[in-house]
């Protein structure tokens, strides 16, 4: 989605670049571009509108008007918009002492939740970390296949005692390997629902209780900015 995206950016901007001075016409026209550029790219059309409408306010502003360089000038509006609609903070993924490290990770089905497993233990290993991979999701046979194939394409174990053992006794053996093996992070992939239900959320209470996770990231679809109900939450897909 970032390289289309990227691709579709720049493109917009060499054309304002072959431009020597920018008129009120040329921003909106690009922010079309831009506009229909994040559409595309699956980002959700309220907060399109509402970034178009930063941007746009900003680059036919005095400063962008009177620049030597007014090309220059939108591309650093657009960039430093991006920023603040992703977050401008960075909030490091905390660390136990001693370890290991236990994430969580929780959502609705169909959000991304193995794939981001994955994702989060390569990212980590690249930072020195030994990371195991836990199969919690018992109802879904497929998550577990493919966890572990995700596994095997990346050289990082992952934990399963198949569908028929109980979250919270998986998730509680698991800790007990990673203890033994010396693993640094143990990455939990829960089951999801198609809505909140109450046994989930009871079952959810009985992993936290048991392995006691320093991290429980919310895996949510990338293309609902609403749908964040907290910091903590992360893109998957």
């Amino acid at each position: 989605m970032f390289e289309s995206l990227s691709d579709r950016l720049q493109a917009v901007f060499q054309k304002l670049g072959s431009k020597g001075v920018l008129t009120e016409e040329d921003v909106r026209e690009a922010m079309k571009q831009v506009r229909l550029a994040l559409l595309e790219a699956d980002v959700n059309f309220r907060v399109v509108k509402d970034f178009v409408a930063k941007v746009t306010e900003q680059a036919i502003g005095e400063e962008v008007t009177k620049s030597l360089t007014p090309h220059q000038q939108v591309i650093k509006i657009v960039h430093q918009e991006l920023i603040n609609l992703l977050g401008a903070e960075n909030v490091p993924l905390q660390e136990a002492r001693p370890g290991p490290t236990v994430i969580m990770l929780v959502g609705l089905q169909g959000t991304g939740k193995t794939t981001l497993a994955a994702k989060l233990a390569l990212h980590l290993r690249k930072k020195g970390k030994r990371v195991l991979l836990v199969a919690a999701d018992v109802y879904r046979p497929a998550a577990i296949t493919q966890l572990q194939a995700l596994g095997r394409q990346l050289n990082i174990p992952v934990y399963s005692e198949g569908t028929q053992a109980s979250p919270p006794d998986i998730a509680e053996h698991a800790l007990e390997h990673a203890r033994k093996e010396l693993f640094n992070v143990v990455i939990i992939d829960t089951a999801g629902r198609l809505q909140i239900d109450e046994p989930l959320m009871q079952e959810l209470e009985q992993i936290e209780n048991r392995v006691h996770p320093i991290e429980r990231l919310l895996v949510v679809d990338a293309t609902d900015r609403e749908s964040r109900p907290s910091d903590r939450a992360v893109a998957g897909g």
